[in-house]
Parts: C-alpha cells; sequence; structure tokens
C-alpha cells in the first residue's frame, strides 16, 4: 500500500510538475539519527509524498514544480495528515536546478549531545551523473551531530576536503577518476586519523555516476541515547538504502620523498604509488612532507615524467615489501637517468634510510642526517672545527645514524677522505633559522665539475625539511679567517676567570682577568656565538652571557670583556658587555713606530682625556669606548698623564717606556683597568694602565709616576734665555748640593735632551740645544731630593 501510495504521489508531483513551465529536480535524504525520527512522513505542499521514510534512506531525483512556493513537511511515522506534522519547510525552486536536500540534527528535547535542532540541509547544484563519464563524482556532506570538524585524505597525503564541519557540504562535487579508493577521516589539523574507510568506486562501478557521501551517526553513541555509530554511507542518484563504505583496519608507516637526481632529464617528475599519482610536478632539490603510506603491504613507487596520465613505461619502477609501521622512512631519488652526457654514470635509484625522524626528541637540539648524493664527488669526510662529524661517506651512502648537535650556527667543511684537504667550506645557521627540536636531512647536491655532466647544476650542501618544500642551500663561506684577539678586562671578582666559547667549541679555558688572548683566526662571513661561562664549565647552557658576531674575511678586531656581573657590590653598575674594535693591528707597519690603541675600561672613573706633554693624545674617551684609531708614536719612553676631560686637572701619571720595552714596530692596547674607588666595587683591583701585547698572555702595567707640577716659572729654577736658539743657561740652587739631571720633553712626551750634570761648582749650567726644532718644550731638573720643572720656547 506505501509503495502504490508513493509511486501515485510521485506521479502526481510529476504530473503537477508538468502542468508548470518550469520544473527542478529533488533528491530527499533521510540522515536523522535521532531514533524519534527513525522514520517519518514526508508531505510536499499539504500531499503525503514520502511515507514511513527511514533513516538512511533517500529518494531518487523527483520533480517538483519551479518559481512557486513550496511547503514541506515533515512529521511522525504514525500521521493522519499534514496537521500532524512537526516541522516545515518553505522552498521556491530555480528552473533547471538539481537540489539535495538532506535531514539532520536533532527532534528529541533531550537524550543527545549536543543536540543541534533538526533541519533540513540544502544543496543548490545536485548532479544526476558524473560531468566526465570516466570519473565518478562525490558530493560530501558532515551530517554527525558530535564529530568535530574534519580532513578527508587519502592515506598517502593528498587532502580531499579541508576543515568541514556539521553540518556543511563540500562546496562542490569532488570529480574522481573511477577507482577503488581508502580514504582517511583526520583531525582539522590533518595529522590524526579518526578513521579510515574503503570507497570502492570501481568495484561497484560507478563510473559516470554521481552520489551523495555522509559521514553519518554518533561518534560517541552513550552520549546519544545509544544511537547509531559513526560511519560513511553513500546516496546514490537513483535513491534507496545509503550504502555503507567499509571501514578499513590497517597500519600506516611515514615516508618522506626528496629529489636529489641532478640530471636535466629528471629535473621535474612525477611519482606514483602503485596505480596513484603521490607527488605531481615532483621538481628536483624539492622533498614532500612527511606522509602515510600503507604498511605491511607491496608498494610499487614508479618514476614518470611530468604531466604523466598513468604509469605505463616509467622511467624507474621499484618495489617496497612490508614497511614497518614502527618505522619512518627517507627515500631520496637520485643518480642519472639519460644515457649519456655524465661522468659517471650513476644509475637512478630510490636509496632508502628506515631510521627517519620527525622531530629530534630533544627540544635543544637538531639532528641532523647526512646523505652523499653527488654523483662525481669522492669519498668525503664532514668536520666541524677539530670534530670530525661524518668520516668517509661515500656516493649513495646515508651516516649510519642522525647528528644529534647543539642547535647552534655552526662552520662545517666538506675534506677529502684523508681530511687533510678542504674541497669547501659551509655556514650550517641551525641557530638562526630556529631549527632546535627539529631533524633534517643534509644532502651533497650537484656535480663537483659541471663541465662534464651536461653543464649541470654545481655542488652544494641543500637540506630537507620534514615539512617538505624547496631544499634551503647551505651558504658557502669565504675560508679567509677574521682575525681575533680577545683581553679580560671585566674587575668583577665573580668573573675573575672565565671561558670563553666559540659557537660550542671551548676557546679560551679558565682566561684570567688583565690577561689577553694572542691574536687567533674566527670563522668569516657567518654569525657565530661568543659565550662567556664560569671556569671549568662543560657546556654553553645558561651562559653568563652571550653574544653573536658576523666577522668580516680578512678583517682584524680586538674584542675586550667588560662590565660587572653580579647584580650587587659595584657602583655603578656597567652590563657585562664585548665591546668590539674593527680595524685592529698586529704590527705598527712602520718599524721606528709603535702605534696605540687607548680603551676606557674603568666602570666608575669619568670621561678624561690622555696627554703627552702639551699634546693630547686622547680626548674627551669615555667607559666602554675605544679612541678613534690607534696612535702612531715613534718609539720612545713616554711619561703620560690622565686628565679629567677639561684637561686642566691630573688624575694619574704613567710611564710609558716603549723604547726601554723595545715595542719598536709593534702594536699594541692600552687599557685603563680597574676601579678609581675600590671601597665601591667590593675593594677590587685599583685604577691602573695596563697594556696588552699582540702575542696575548699577562697585561703589562705601566708604572705610576709622581705628578709633574706644569708651571711656567719656578722660583727655585731659572731658564734663560728663554725663547733660546742654540744654547739654554739653567740657575738652580740645586745644582751645587745634588747630582741632577736634565730632561727635556717635546709636545707630544718624547725624551728628546738627557744630560747628567752632577755636583756642580756653580749655581749655572749651560745646555746645547742646536739639535732641537723649534717648538714648545718643558724641561724638567731632577735632583737627588726635589724636582723642578719649567716650559721653554725654542725659536730658530
Amino acid at each position: 500500500m506505501q509503495k502504490k501510495q508513493l509511486f501515485s504521489l510521485s506521479a502526481a508531483l510529476m504530473l503537477s510538475a508538468l502542468s508548470f513551465a518550469q520544473t527542478a529536480k529533488l533528491q530527499v535524504i533521510h540522515n536523522c539519527a535521532d531514533a524519534a525520527a527513525s522514520q517519518v512522513d514526508v508531505y510536499v505542499n499539504g500531499n503525503l509524498t514520502l511515507n514511513d521514510f527511514g533513516f538512511r534512506k533517500s529518494t531518487p531525483f523527483l520533480d517538483l514544480p519551479a518559481g512557486v512556493n513550496i511547503n514541506v513537511g515533515i512529521a511522525p511515522a504514525s500521521s493522519t495528515s499534514i496537521n500532524d506534522t512537526i516541522v516545515s519547510f518553505n522552498y521556491n525552486l530555480m528552473n533547471g536546478s538539481k537540489y539535495v536536500l538532506v535531514a539532520s540534527g536533532i527532534v528529541s528535547t533531550s537524550g543527545y549531545s549536543p543536540s543541534p535542532a533538526f533541519n533540513l540541509e540544502v544543496f543548490p547544484m545536485g548532479r544526476l551523473t558524473a560531468s566526465n563519464p570516466a570519473n565518478t563524482d562525490v558530493l560530501v556532506m558532515h551530517g554527525s551531530t558530535d564529530a568535530p570538524t574534519v580532513d578527508v585524505k587519502l592515506p598517502l597525503g593528498a587532502t580531499l576536503i579541508n576543515d568541514i564541519s556539521y553540518p556543511s557540504f563540500t562546496t562542490d562535487y569532488l570529480e574522481l577518476p573511477t577507482a577503488d579508493y581508502n580514504i582517511q577521516v583526520r583531525n582539522s589539523a590533518g595529522t590524526d586519523v579518526v578513521a579510515e574507510y574503503q570507497a570502492p568506486l570501481s568495484t561497484l562501478s560507478l563510473q559516470g555516476q554521481a552520489l551523495v557521501v555522509l559521514a553519518s551517526g554518533f561518534l560517541n553513541p552513550a552520549n546519544n541515547s545509544g544511537g547509531a555509530g559513526f560511519g560513511l554511507w553513500a546516496a546514490l542518484a537513483t535513491g534507496g538504502d545509503l550504502v555503507q563504505l567499509p571501514s578499513v583496519a590497517t597500519t600506516t608507516t611515514r615516508v618522506q620523498v626528496i629529489h636529489n637526481c641532478a640530471d636535466a632529464a629528471a629535473a621535474t617528475v612525477d611519482v606514483w604509488l602503485n596505480e596513484t599519482l603521490l607527488i605531481d610536478n615532483f621538481q628536483f632539490r624539492t622533498a614532500s612532507p612527511f606522509i602515510d603510506a600503507p604498511a605491511g603491504v607491496s608498494l610499487d613507487v614508479t618514476i614518470q615524467p611530468a604531466n604523466s596520465v598513468d604509469t605505463t613505461n616509467g622511467l624507474a619502477r621499484f618495489t617496497f615489501a612490508n614497511l614497518s609501521a614502527s618505522s619512518k622512512y627517507i627515500l631520496v631519488a637520485n643518480g642519472t637517468v639519460s644515457a649519456s652526457g655524465y661522468t659517471p654514470v650513476q644509475p637512478f635509484n630510490l636509496d632508502v634510510f628506515a631510521a627517519g625522524q620527525e622531530a629530534s626528541g630533544n627540544p635543544l637540539n637538531t639532528n641532523v642526517l647526512v646523505y652523499h648524493g653527488a654523483t662525481d664527488a669522492p669519498t668525503v669526510d664532514i668536520v666541524a672545527g677539530p670534530t670530525t662529524l661524518v668520516n668517509d661517506i661515500s656516493y649513495a651512502q646515508f651516516n649510519t645514524s642522525y647528528l644529534q648537535l647543539p642547535t647552534a650556527d655552526y662552520t662545517i667543511a666538506v675534506t677529502d677522505a684523508s681530511g687533510a684537504n678542504t674541497v669547501a667550506t659551509y655556514s650550517a645557521p641551525l641557530a638562526t633559522l630556529n631549527l632546535q627540536g627539529n631533524s633534517l636531512v643534509a644532502l651533497a647536491s650537484g656535480f663537483l665539475n659541471p663541465a662534464n655532466n651536461s653543464n649541470g647544476p654545481a655542488f652544494g650542501i641543500w637540506v630537507a625539511l620534514p615539512s617538505g618544500g624547496n631544499l634551503i642551500q647551505l651558504p658557502t663561506v669565504n675560508t679567509t679567517p677574521a682575525r681575533v684577539q680577545v683581553i679580560h678586562n671585566c674587575a668583577d671578582a665573580a668573573a675573575a676567570t672565565v671561558d670563553i666559547w666559540l659557537n660550542n667549541t671551548l676557546l679560551l679555558d679558565n682566561f684570567n682577568f688583565r690577561t689577553s688572548s694572542p691574536f687567533i683566526d674566527a670563522p668569516s662571513g657567518v654569525a657565530f656565538d661568543i659565550t662567556v661561562q664560569p671556569s671549568s664549565s662543560v657546556d654553553t647552557t645558561n651562559g653568563l652571557a652571550r653574544f653573536e658576531y658576523t666577522l668580516a674575511a680578512g678583517e682584524t678586531y680586538v674584542l675586550v670583556a667588560n662590565g660587572t656581573v653580579s647584580g650587587t657590590g659595584y657602583n655603578p653598575v656597567q652590563p657585562f658587555n664585548i665591546d668590539v674594535f674593527t680595524g685592529a693591528e698586529e704590527a705598527s707597519g712602520n718599524p721606528a713606530n709603535t702605534n696605540v690603541l687607548v680603551y676606557h675600561g674603568a666602570t666608575d672613573a669619568p670621561t678624561v682625556d690622555i696627554v703627552a706633554g702639551a699634546a693630547t693624545l686622547v680626548n674627551d674617551i669615555s667607559y666602554a669606548d675605544f679612541s678613534a684609531d690607534y696612535l702612531q708614536l715613534p718609539t720612545t719612553d713616554y711619561v703620560i698623564s690622565v686628565t679629567d676631560a677639561s684637561g686642566a686637572n691630573i688624575v694619574a701619571s704613567y710611564s710609558a717606556p716603549l723604547a726601554t720595552l723595545n715595542l719598536q714596530g709593534a702594536s699594541l692596547v692600552a687599557l685603563a683597568s680597574g676601579f678609581l674607588n675600590p671601597g665601591n666595587n667590593s675593594n677590587g683591583p685599583n685604577f691602573g694602565i695596563w697594556v696588552s701585547l699582540p702575542a696575548g698572555g699577562n697585561l703589562i702595567p705601566l708604572p705610576v709616576v709622581t705628578s709633574i707640577e706644569n708651571t711656567t716659572s719656578n722660583a727655585a729654577l731659572n731658564i734663560y734665555p728663554n725663547p733660546a736658539s742654540d744654547k739654554l743657561i739653567i740657575s738652580s740652587a740645586m745644582l751645587m748640593s745634588e747630582k741632577t739631571t736634565v730632561t727635556i720633553y717635546n709636545s707630544i712626551g718624547e725624551i728628546v735632551l738627557n744630560q747628567q750634570i752632577g755636583s756642580n761648582s756653580s749655581t749655572t749650567a749651560n745646555i746645547e740645544i742646536n739639535n732641537l726644532a723649534t717648538g714648545f718644550y718643558t724641561l724638567e731638573v731632577v735632583g737627588n731630593t726635589s724636582k723642578t720643572t719649567s716650559k721653554i720656547s725654542i725659536i730658530k
């Protein structure tokens, strides 16, 4: 009776539609999993159209009037008329359109969680058949009320649907070649598989057909009155019972594919897994992300030219049997496919590493797998500083396991197998690229001799990340090093002895205050870290201080460690730092000179001048400043004074015995060091001037000189004539009573005359000045118990 009634009403609807100039087609699918709606009656414009319409059933596409208002009412299966309708919906269908209506949601007031309201969800672009007779067109609707937003993917990573939520349809039909598929429902991130199903489109002979696949039922039936469990069900355009897609209980493994074949004939390829296109237009020096692949079954991988349509006559085919679900695999495409033009010829292959990683497992490390993929490169070593990272790796080999490297920026060298000769040097900026916690693959790629290999890509080191994409080239490093001297001038007792680390290599062990390293080679053209640690440190973790530098090739630097590391006990507090002077010197370049770079490193000293005689050598130098350049001083013995910034008041005077110390031709650094007021600075070392030589070692203190009284006249000393030209006469009572020495200093503090007079029978002495040039000078007379000075001028 029901079938007859349905047939009659359907016929009546068709006749009714024919009476209108405009018609549309409509398919109704029952996907409401509420037990109270397991069967419903559907009324159209007051007429019973579907009697006892059951859950997971669908109508064929029915003809309905278009361009007029249509009322669709839903009533319980026991209804006797439209008056029993519990919910109704009004539509005005468009002429010639095809509609899919899906009954979904909850009608009960309790027993379901969550409980979205019952509705008829409408898709206005339905299809009766596939747009291509070789395809099956699939519309997908998320109809599970308690299921989250999901992705739908093929097991090997291709995303069919991204982020579909209840109660959405896909924006259009998926136009799929008619084949048997395994599909996975995953979380919205695409990382976790919720469930896997078969979609046997070919087995069910669905070529040329269009269908609707619905997520149906409950993920958690216990929270939904024990209702139907979750699954994927298909509604055919012909209607009837929905077809359940079988669930699949399979295990998967994870695979990354890297294209490192430098042969131009394989610059872009397609990669097929069995008969499914896995990677389309896969380019040289790119990588897939890690993707799921079936475990425990035999897999065929076929390499084809780009834009291939099947696996027939593949460039290369490989079979992998029984991949383990507990392993992750790295597959590297390498070698040559051309019959000529490459020397040596290395047959194309997929080299496999069966212990791949997607993360390092240690957030402080970056793990690196190394692969030798340069067909014309010999066996090599990979070294970082004094450490051999990989020994004797040959073409097509992986190193035995990942290198577990603390995440830092490294300079690495590729050497011959003996380790003696460097082929090339590269920067590996793991820290700069924020690769902590990552695992990656570093590949030797390209040709050492492109001319012998069809002028192909040149040799280099390239890196594949677990996320895939374009490989990252490691920059080559200019092998001309920089030169660096490090000086320890931090007077804080907590840093009296420290370790200095270059990246993660101990550079200076137990480095003492007021010592310096010699000038040493340092990497140029790459960023590196200098870490200061307490003495006897074992690594750079939680360093006292860390600094990053990029040095220029061939440049020379002075680095001075200064400031305080303690939180209290020092006034003023000057933060610990390493101050850098670029353009340093290891020699003066003039054998008659001594060049001096001045650095103000006394944390509690004010801005000062450095003077020698009447000459200001350095003007207004403040804490942590270097002089603008080296002072180029004739090599002699000087007396220098530190004055306040006005130049009027002497803080202290020092002997600078450059000639006595045989420093002709040398360049050195003179540092203000220690504290003017040790009492305010934990009784630290006193202020002084200390000198660092290019050879390093202990700094040399300059001897303190009793302050010189600079006066233009002195009652105890008479000098005439003044100005003088060839002779000076000195008159002083001390000439009769004491052995005396007369010293004349030029305007920059050089000693230009030194004459012993001894005890004299007269209070006067003659001083020959024929050899002195026109200028201003300071004359000093020193006796056994007294000293006096005066300014003089000489005019020729």
